[in-house]
């Protein structure tokens, strides 16, 4: 499976770095994954275009937003074990600080919500990074999972 995680701006804390480096290779062990910090929503509908129109591997646009649908880990885990059976990639985004304009969400496959609580978009993406793995660690059996 291809995961590639997309988000707005540059990492302003040694912290989120780590952490997203360190869960970016986590992942890696279950799936192709890349994490591209990009300037703007514009990159990233972008990139999301580019991607559909020069490979063959389209990838489906997830879009990370308070007003999508909220998944159990174990939910997110199912999600990720249909797009692989389908080899479907997934290109997740994270928006800026605004969040994504109507447009954007329009042209996601899919709206995926972290929660009700507003999350900075830097603490949003190791969230995401974290609950990636989780959902893999799930759908190997590994332990890191214990379900609550």
């Amino acid at each position: 499976m291809k995961i590639k995680v997309a988000w707005i701006g540059k990492t302003k804390e040694a912290a989120i770095e780590a952490l997203t480096e360190e869960y970016l290779k986590r992942i890696s062990r279950y799936a192709e994954v890349a994490g591209l910090a990009l300037k703007d929503e514009a990159a990233i509908l972008s990139l999301a275009k580019r991607e559909r129109q020069q490979t063959k591997e389209r990838y489906k646009l997830v879009v990370l937003d308070s007003r999508g649908k909220q998944l159990s880990s174990e939910e997110l885990a199912q999600f990720l074990e249909r797009e692989q059976v389908n080899a479907i990639p997934l290109l997740f985004a994270i928006g800026g600080s605004d969040g994504f304009s109507e447009e954007a969400r329009r042209q996601s496959a899919f709206i995926l919500s972290l929660g009700k609580m507003t999350l900075p978009h830097e603490l949003a993406r190791v969230v995401l990074l974290e609950q990636l793995y989780r959902a893999f660690t799930i759908l190997k059996n590994h332990p890191y999972h214990l379900g609550h």
